[in-house]
């Protein structure tokens, strides 16, 4: 192996969870919170330039093996629709443009990793991803935990 490999997982929203996992053993290596508010004076695409831009970075400093995100089936409301599918295109988008795999992770996927259950409740998530890599921001945070450490392939709370 000639380098470390990483995973980047990103929970899409305005509130974007980040994570990057070493590949070979699943340790965070970086993670946090995007906000991707448009700021004042600011149009609303912004916030997919800024998604870009971020993780643009990320994908400079952690060479990635591929970009996971949080694949969302059903949203709360038309504007959150909105939202999430810009930043997953901003973020599929780049990721074709550098030719960097990437992968949808469905929520039950990614809860079923977590906590043994394809339908546990955040706190449960978060609750895990504090056990499993130490303090976290928030939910968004502890999502992106996950979303990179089911891309990784790993096991962990499912028993397997």
């Amino acid at each position: 192996m000639t380098g470390t490999n990483y995973i980047i997982g990103i929970d899409p929203g305005t509130a974007c969870g980040w994570a990057v996992l070493r590949e070979e053993d699943g340790e965070r290596v970086a993670s946090g919170v995007w906000d991707l508010r448009p700021r004042r004076h600011e149009g609303g695409g912004m916030r997919y330039l800024r998604v870009r831009r971020y993780l643009r970075e990320l994908l400079e400093a952690y060479p990635p093996v591929e970009v996971a995100y949080e694949e969302v089936r059903a949203h709360l409301g038309v504007d959150a629709a909105h939202v999430y599918g810009g930043i997953v295109a901003a973020v599929t988008g780049l990721c074709e443009e550098v030719e960097v795999p990437y992968e949808g992770v469905p929520v039950a996927t990614i809860k079923r990793t977590a906590t043994g259950k394809g339908n546990a409740a955040k706190p449960a998530v978060k609750a895990a991803a504090v056990t499993r890599w130490g303090e976290v921001a928030d939910d968004n945070e502890a999502d992106a935990l996950w979303v990179a450490e089911v891309a990784r392939g790993g096991r962990w709370g499912t028993g397997e």
